[in-house]
Formats: C-alpha cells, structure tokens, sequence
C-alpha cells in the first residue's frame, strides 16, 4: 500500500465497533468536516460520525483511495483505524499533513522501534486511553468479535485532545 508494492496483510482489516468510535467524538468540534481515509461507506467510523451531524470523506485502497498517493480532501480531522502493519508510515504521513487526527492502534510495541521513538519524540501528540480491550471484527454483517486481542488500543492524536494524556471508558 505505501508504493503499491506493499501488499496487505491479512491482519490489517479489521473494523472497529460504535463502542470504540463514541470517546473520540466528543473531541470533534460540531459541524466539522472528517476524512476517514482507510474506511468504506460501511464502516461505522463513517456511519457514527454521519449519525452524529458531522461531514465525512471517506476513502479506502480497494476503491483507489490509496491514503499515500491521495492528496487529502479538504478536512478538519483524519480519523480511522489505519491498517496495523502500515502503522508507522501512517502516523509519518499524518504528522507531515499537520492535520489534526485521530488514529485507533494497538500500544503493544508502539513506542519500541527507534523510527518511531523519533517520530513521536520530534512530533506533538496526545495519547487516549481506553478502559478496556477494543474487539475489532470482520464482517460488517456479522459483527461478532473475530479478535479478542491480546493489546489494548489506544488513539493516537495530534492537535485533538486538551492534554498528552487521556483516559476514557468505554462500554461494551
């Protein structure tokens, strides 16, 4: 995905619940535009930030939207959950943009590489941390949990939260 030659491992679709998506929300401001970029129209990223009053872009690399060679839509907010094995480069491109974003990943070995101790420790960033384990699942149809991980997850930020570090529960 990053230059096309990547291709995409089989742990790097996983959808995230409306119970992980409402604690970011409230960190929104009304009327904003969001570009949820590795999403499709059924991701609910999409459909709760609809439901909830707010404009969203989405895009996703099996409908062209190839999130490294777009150039981002006009936005106010990036927020998704960015494919696990892109995550770095993810993060990197975001920083670069300086667009305020929220990014749902998993804390194990997050901060462990020396690339990404760099990247967090030259960039600003919040962190939120959730109660408890997100359960991703993969079919929007069957929305039984298809991961019950072994991480907790974390929303990686820049520019969105009132402090480096946030705690909020969620409720499954």
């Amino acid at each position: 995905m990053i230059v096309a030659e990547i291709a995409k491992s089989k742990n790097d679709e996983f959808y995230t619940p409306s119970y992980a998506i409402e604690p970011i929300m409230k960190y929104v401001k009304p009327g904003s535009t969001i570009w949820c970029p590795f999403d499709t129209k059924d991701s609910l990223f999409v459909k709760e930030f609809e439901n909830a009053g707010f404009t969203i872009i989405h895009s996703h690399i099996d409908n062209g939207g190839d999130f490294f060679k777009m150039t981002p839509p006009k936005c106010d907010y990036i927020i998704s959950n960015p494919p696990y094995s892109l995550k770095t480069e993810v993060l990197q491109r975001l920083f670069k943009l300086d667009i305020p974003f929220a990014m749902l990943v998993g804390v194990v070995g997050l901060f462990e590489s020396q690339k990404r101790f760099e990247m967090f420790r030259d960039n600003t960033f919040e962190c939120m941390y959730l109660n408890r384990r997100v359960s991703y699942f993969k079919n929007y149809d069957d929305q039984k949990p298809s991961l019950n991980p072994p991480f907790s997850s974390v929303y990686i930020c820049h520019r969105m939260l009132p402090r480096q570090i946030v705690f909020e529960e969620i409720h499954k």
